[in-house]
């Protein structure tokens, strides 16, 4: 027999005597009496790390030890599976697809970056699953129909479970918001948002009750929503508390660690709770015992893994490697993403080295005053050494095309008014800058207005942005500037920023954003300057208490 790691084999010794309380997870009531166990196993905000930590061949791994002892397995998602490295970006998430078909996953909750590759790439990709993808709020924008399944309902040893997918309505702006749209830019899709969140909440109570009238016995919601208050008023939290008739909550979309909490729905019954953090991390399991017993938890260190599937997924790996191993430029510093002191993530709500260079080769390729990145869109650090194409394409994985228009003083002061305006919160929208530099207030409230798309709509008080300057000068109100940067934010009102859509254009498509930044780093541009040497940038962006 195999040696396993004390917590795995631990937990396989507890699934074969259901002794479900004594795990790390907790538990809930009892509904019936069976002659088998099912553990629900779940993945959330993979983001393509198919073979890291546990991996996919991990998870492969334990579910085959459970079903060896009697187990009835499934396999779950609760989105953001196919972006976030090199392996989805190049096949517009094709290849994770793929390897959850060969895992027998049986249901997938869209997340806001499953709409990343565009509707024709995502219908192509739900054509190619085994499996359904499910949101119950991704929605036609005229009949308000489901565009994909709600929810599904797998029977096993007589026991009915119904899935119910919810996807957070922040994806109209975390995603590329012109994927909503129609040609004339009106929203042609919804995610049943609103100021409040109850027409959302709603809609789940709908699918619930729909699902326990089709003769679930028990509802899992598997949600894309999240915890952080950034997303407010569309937590889990908040939709447990808003609805009853769900029993367990399977969360993602804020990469919290949550082995099991209890929260009270409206009728006051406790609900489990639970959230496996990203990157395969943790695998995540609901446990539902032969009497009913309902547990959830997360194991954290797996180290089995399955051969067939680790050499399937090193198949796929290798077609796209040679590509991905050519060397780009050698660079003296960390770029990073991080802070270098904390390790927690900073490219969303201040400045840094790699968000500085990102921004400046933008602004080589197109020529302009100015250029902007979105911190949302910087995912990797860039470790000092070799850079490869693969690295320059895990800073940039999701293929954005540049594009240069004319702003004038006043817009660009509202967009970093908006970029501004969650801090000290992480924000997607934060923008790194190149070509200007200011100075904010933090002890002012944000004065920005959004509308119920969750775009900008103006600025009501006293503004934090203060003392801009652009290219050594003060900034004027009523003087255009060139800027530059991606499809996302100049064209497609990414992370809200709707004041950009009605700009001229000067160049619609400058070619992508990775191969700015491959070319930039290429032709030598760290080579003899100490510019980025500094891991929190060079003064460009100055928070002033």
């Amino acid at each position: 027999m195999k040696r396993r790691n004390n917590l795995s084999y631990i937990l396989i010794m507890i699934v074969l005597a259901a002794l479900f309380l004594t795990l790390a997870g907790c538990g809930g009531t009892g509904k019936s009496e069976r002659t088998a166990d099912i553990a629900v196993l779940y993945t959330g905000d993979v983001h393509c790390a198919v073979d890291e930590n546990i991996g996919y061949a991990g998870l492969a791994s334990f579910k085959t030890e459970l079903e060896t002892q009697g187990t009835q397995v499934l396999l779950v998602d609760t989105g953001d599976a196919i972006q976030g490295a090199p392996l989805g970006s190049m096949s517009k998430g094709s290849i994770p697809i793929e390897i959850m078909n060969q895992l027998g996953y049986c249901a997938m909750t869209l997340g806001n970056h499953e709409f990343d590759y565009g509707q024709d790439a995502l219908r192509t990709l739900s054509e190619q699953a085994k499996f359904p993808f499910l949101s119950l709020n991704f929605v036609d924008g005229v009949t308000e129909k489901p565009v994909y399944q709600p929810y599904i309902i797998v029977e096993r040893d007589g026991i009915k479970i119904a899935f119910v997918g919810v996807s957070t309505p922040k994806t109209l702006t975390s995603s590329r918001p012109a994927y909503f749209m129609d040609e004339n830019g009106n929203y042609n899709y919804s995610f049943l948002q609103d100021q409040s969140g109850k027409k959302l909440w709603d809609a789940v109570q709908q699918t619930v009750d729909a699902a326990k009238k089709d003769g679930a016995d028990y509802v899992v919601a598997l949600t894309h929503l999240g915890i952080d208050t950034a997303t407010a008023p569309y937590l889990s939290t908040e939709m447990i508390a808003g609805t009853s008739g769900i029993d367990v909550v399977l969360d993602g979309h804020s990469h919290s660690v949550v082995e099991c909490e209890r929260v009270q729905n409206k009728e006051g019954k406790r609900v489990l709770l639970s959230s496996t953090g990203t990157a395969l991390n943790h695998i995540g399991y609901l446990l539902i015992g032969r009497d009913g017993n309902l547990s959830t938890g997360l194991v954290s260190d797996y180290t089995e893994k399955d051969a067939d599937i680790s050499a399937y997924i090193n198949g796929l790996k290798a077609e796209s490697e040679q590509q991905l191993a050519q060397p780009v430029a050698v660079v003296k510093d960390n770029l990073v993403t991080d802070d270098p002191e904390t390790g927690v993530r900073i490219v969303r709500n201040a400045e840094t080295n790699l968000g500085n260079l990102c921004v400046d080769a933008i602004r080589a390729a197109a020529g302009t005053d100015i250029a902007v990145m979105n911190g949302g869109g910087i995912r990797a650090g860039l470790r000092a050494g070799e850079i490869t194409y693969g690295d320059v394409l895990g800073v940039f994985p999701f293929g954005n095309h540049l594009r240069t228009i004319e702003v004038t003083g006043q817009q660009l002061l509202d967009a970093l008014e908006l970029s501004v305006s969650k801090i000290p919160e992480e924000n997607g929208g934060f923008l790194q800058v190149s070509g200007l530099t200011f100075t904010f207030r933090t002890d002012i409230p944000s004065p920005v207005t959004w509308d119920d798309a969750g775009m900008f709509s103006g600025v009501e008080g006293e503004r934090r942005v203060q003392s801009v300057m652009v290219g050594g000068k003060p900034l004027e109100s009523a003087q255009t500037y060139s800027l530059a940067g991606t499809d996302y934010t100049l064209r497609d009102s990414g992370d809200g920023y709707s004041l950009f859509a009605g700009c001229p254009v000067l160049e619609a498509d400058l070619g992508l954003d990775f191969d700015a930044l491959s070319d930039f780093l290429s032709d030598g541009y760290l080579k003899d300057t100490s510019l980025y040497a500094q891991a929190y940038g060079d003064g460009r962006i100055v928070a002033v208490p």
